[in-house]
């Protein structure tokens, strides 16, 4: 028989059922987030935290009873890996805009040195603004730029994803990928 559960599971709604089963069948999604849902959907059909743990081939029951307490606090928010330790973030919300503004920003040939975006150029022209970033690395960049759905195309330049140039016999077409913004969440 098990101790009395301090934070029990709160019931959920349908949405949250509907979202965790979604998400629990997942082929696509983080392994931690579908473990995690799964976890969860155990423990709401009355599973008690040891054999939810066990379903999904865990075997800390503390592990699950902290997650149902966060997911009574948070909801599915929950789900989502926080950060893991090591150097927290050091740029916020508004650098991170600061750099995208920049690499959106078409550069001029006198005052960059270059008719089109590198991470070594924009990590330069970034450093040396009055406003500018003077610690910032290419992979925070990369990283900031990648999390704005943006990637490296083969013309040197930082496009939005899912949309490229492509050579045709009648000239250039701007070629879309309608299913773009479902793959990037």
């Amino acid at each position: 028989m098990s101790r009395r559960k301090k934070d029990p599971l709160r019931p959920l709604t349908d949405a949250e059922r509907q979202s965790l089963t979604q998400l629990g069948r997942s082929q696509v999604e983080p392994a931690v987030q579908v473990i995690r849902a799964k976890i969860l959907l155990a423990v709401a059909r009355g599973d008690d935290y040891r054999q939810a743990a066990r379903s999904v081939g865990r075997s800390s029951v503390d592990a699950v009873s902290h997650l149902v307490a966060r997911f009574n606090r948070d909801g599915l928010a929950a789900l989502s890996p926080r950060h893991g330790g090591g150097q927290p973030r050091l740029y916020n919300q508004a650098a991170r805009q600061r750099v995208l503004r920049e690499a959106r920003r078409e550069p001029t040939p006198e005052a960059d040195g270059t008719a089109a975006w590198s991470l070594s150029t924009l990590r330069r022209v970034l450093r040396s603004a009055s406003d500018g970033l003077p610690k910032l690395a290419n992979s925070t960049i990369w990283q900031i730029l990648h999390e704005a759905g943006l990637s490296y195309q083969f013309s040197r330049t930082w496009c939005p994803t899912g949309a490229a140039l492509r050579k045709r016999k009648a000239g250039t077409a701007l070629v879309t990928d309608p299913d773009a913004d479902s793959k990037k969440s």
